[in-house]
């Protein structure tokens, strides 16, 4: 089977004229449908927000794409707030979702005045200490514990998993808080990651939304947003259906006119967190063809490498492949598709059926739009690559460039060494 691609071997063919492979690709076209059809089917609910989670795809061009839909930015990190302030988000236009957090983190958090949400119960006294209040405005993430499951397969298993506070410590946090100012509140969590189901977000509504009654009956605080962050997943592989947003977003509603409503919460605001959903499939690696070794397997050596997509060596995960002007040929080849790292697990396909190919030829490795380029490391001394986007006119902006090595000695620059190293570039 084979997947679409969003550029063409021409338009390829151009493009490296200008950019040496490795780059990674964005779809300018692709990411504004995909985010005009979030908004259109959370659409019922007045207060909706999406809270792109920046650790996906760091990029402040695509970003601001995102941004002229309203979209906001969820971080993790100093290096992310700095980012979202960069593009003008501020305030609540800022989640910051984030565990084992710095103080200084929190305090630079509450300068922008983000929505903090907090991942244990001990952060309550330690946010207090950090910025000296705690904010009118607060969010708590929840971890039910025990394992996930749809239709009696498990998804994952949120009590394995570090973040979030118990179901006990989740009501004694809402009655702390209230008694240290706190005014509106919110709930999160995140259970299930990359579910290709249209079933998760509204079973996570209704887990949330019952217990966010339960909250506001017990504790007498004022839910203002429930939100159901991440985990919508997209299609790896070629033969997996992909998710219907819409679907998902009336089965949310559905929950929401069952749970919330009849307990006077229907002005509960729902917010999400999608990063891969965003991106993911708006996105691909593309790399030349510049080995090729016959030793007990069949090798096709790339110029890409981890360094550029690390997924399937973390995480032995599937990303389909495209021999660019080759979509139609017989996959008749068996290839292992590996980078130059020295490390064994450098390999973006294994055992893989493919065309046959030529020294040259260019591959385009799909769904690296989030998670892809973010992911990235320096291992060997690799530089990173740069990341164009394909705009909808056709035409192709670079919105970051590749790495030098003077980017790599740059943190060498105090020392004797690290001059010698940068005059060498």
């Amino acid at each position: 089977m084979k997947k679409e691609t969003f550029v063409t071997k021409e338009q390829l063919d151009e493009i490296v004229k200008t950019y040496p492979t490795p780059f990674h690709l964005y779809d300018e076209k692709g990411i504004r449908k995909n985010m005009q059809a979030l908004k259109d089917a959370f659409s019922w609910n007045p207060g909706f927000k999406e809270y792109f989670a920046v650790k996906a795809t760091p990029n402040p061009f695509l970003i601001n794409i995102l941004r002229e839909y309203g979209c906001g930015c969820d971080c993790s990190s100093m290096t992310e707030l700095m980012l979202s302030d960069a593009v003008g988000a501020r305030g609540e236009d800022i989640m910051f979702s984030s565990n084992d957090t710095p103080a200084e983190e929190f305090v630079y958090a509450d300068r922008l005045g983000a929505i903090i949400n907090l991942d244990d119960f001990t952060h309550i006294e330690y946010l207090e200490q950090a910025i000296g209040h705690i904010p009118e405005t607060i969010s708590c993430r929840y971890n039910p514990g025990g394992l996930f499951k749809i239709s009696n397969d498990i998804m994952d298993n949120p009590g394995d998993a570090k973040y979030g506070m118990t179901t006990e410590q989740l009501f004694e946090a809402f009655r702390v808080l209230k008694s240290k100012g706190a005014k509106e509140f919110g709930i999160h969590a995140f259970l299930a990651s990359n579910t290709v189901t249209n079933e998760y977000y509204p079973m996570l509504a209704k887990i949330l939304f019952e217990v966010a009654v339960k909250l506001q009956k017990e504790t007498g605080v004022h839910i203002k947003f429930i939100n159901l962050s991440g985990g919508i997943g997209i299609p790896y592989t070629p033969d997996q259906e992909p998710n219907d947003i819409r679907a998902i977003g009336d089965g949310v509603r559905r929950v929401y006119e069952e749970v919330l409503v009849p307990a006077g919460m229907g002005d509960t605001a729902i917010y999400t967190e999608l990063g891969r959903f965003m991106m993911g499939p708006y996105g691909c690696l593309v790399t030349k063809a510049i080995h090729q070794k016959h030793t007990y397997k069949e090798y096709i050596g790339v110029d890409a490498c981890a360094v550029n997509l690390m997924r399937p060596a973390m995480y032995g995960a599937y990303h389909h492949i495209t021999v660019a002007g080759k979509e139609d040929a017989v996959c008749d080849h068996t290839y292992d598709i590996v980078g130059s790292l020295c490390e064994n697990n450098d390999k973006f396909a294994i055992d893989r059926m493919l065309p046959k190919i030529e020294t040259g030829d260019l591959l385009i490795i799909h769904d690296t739009g989030a998670h892809g380029f973010s992911m990235g490391y320096n291992y060997n001394g690799k530089l990173k690559s740069a990341e164009l986007l394909l705009k909808e006119d056709g035409s192709v902006q670079m919105i970051r460039r590749a790495e030098t090595p003077a980017d790599y000695f740059a943190t060498f620059d105090c020392f004797e060494i690290g001059k010698k190293l940068l005059k060498m570039e």
